[in-house]
């Protein structure tokens, strides 16, 4: 699957986007985000406090609790305001 990030996200990861295969225990976006931290120091900053990231699937905005089964993109970026 294809995972994006955007903003500080992005800019603490390294990189805009990359493509993963994550485990099979891996199942939902906060398995995901667990999964991404463990990967190095610049995931573990990226999602320090993942409450605060918001993620899509496919381009539509899920919980963190939503399966990761079939999808094809995952995003994650921070809360964002209006403007």
């Amino acid at each position: 699957m294809k995972v994006k990030y955007f903003a500080w996200v992005r800019e603490r990861v390294g990189k805009a986007e990359e493509t993963i295969e994550p485990p099979a225990e891996v199942r939902t976006v906060g398995d995901l985000i667990g999964w991404l931290s463990a990967r190095g120091e610049a995931y573990a900053y990226a999602f320090e406090k993942p409450k605060v990231i918001r993620a899509a699937i496919d381009q539509a905005h899920v919980k963190l609790d939503a399966a990761i089964a079939g999808a094809r993109e995952i995003a994650f970026f921070p809360p964002m305001t209006g403007g």
